[in-house]
C-alpha cells in the first residue's frame, strides 16, 4: 500500500514537526541547533506553520490516571434527529468528554471519555441517553496514542507482514 502526502513542507518544515511534536517547549534557540538553523530563521519558520493553521496550537498532555480519572470509555451516539448531541448540547455540560468525533454510517459520533468509576460511567451513559441510543465500550489498555506525524516521505510503503508497534 502507498500512501501520498500532498504537503507543501520541505525536510526542514518536517524536521522542525518532528521536534516540536516531542517536545513544545523546546526553545527557538534548542530547535535551531537541533534542524540546523539559526534561532530567528526557526523563528520564521515555526510562525509560518502556524499562520497556515498547520501548527494548531501547544498544550500540556495530562494523565487522566493520575488525576482520578480511572476509567477511559468510547461512546457510539445514534441520535434522535430533534435531540442530536452535536446540535443541541454545549461541550461544558459533558467535562467527561475529551473528544467527539463526528461519523457516517449507523452512528452520528464517537466520543472519547475519561471517568473516575464505573458508577460515574452510568450517570454519563443516563445523561447521553437523553439525546438518543448510547454505545458504551470501555478501554481496557490505551496501548498506542500521541503519534508524531511525520509524512515527509510522499510515499510509504506498509508491510502487513511486518508486526505492528503494538504487538511486538
Amino acid at each position: 500500500m502507498t500512501l501520498h502526502s500532498e504537503s507543501l513542507l520541505d525536510a526542514t518544515d518536517w524536521r522542525i514537526l518532528r521536534e516540536l511534536q516531542q517536545d513544545a517547549r523546546l526553545s527557538y534557540n534548542e530547535l535551531g541547533r537541533r534542524v540546523s538553523l539559526s534561532a530567528p530563521a526557526v523563528a520564521e519558520r515555526v510562525h509560518k506553520l502556524e499562520d497556515r493553521g498547520i501548527i494548531m496550537g501547544y498544550g500540556a498532555q495530562i494523565d487522566p490516571t493520575k488525576i482520578g480519572l480511572t476509567l477511559l470509555a468510547f461512546v457510539q451516539m445514534r441520535c434522535d434527529p430533534e435531540k442530536c448531541f452535536l446540535k443541541t448540547t454545549n461541550p461544558e455540560a459533558f467535562p467527561e468528554v475529551l473528544e467527539i468525533h463526528r461519523l457516517n454510517g449507523e452512528y452520528c459520533a464517537l466520543l472519547k471519555v475519561a471517568v473516575t468509576s464505573m458508577e460515574h460511567l452510568n450517570a454519563l451513559d443516563d445523561r447521553l441517553s437523553q439525546h438518543g441510543i448510547a454505545k458504551t465500550t470501555i478501554a481496557r489498555e490505551s496501548v498506542f496514542n500521541q503519534r508524531v506525524l511525520d509524512w515527509e516521505n510522499p510515499e510509504v510503503k506498509v508491510n502487513s507482514s511486518t508486526k505492528s508497534d503494538w504487538e511486538k
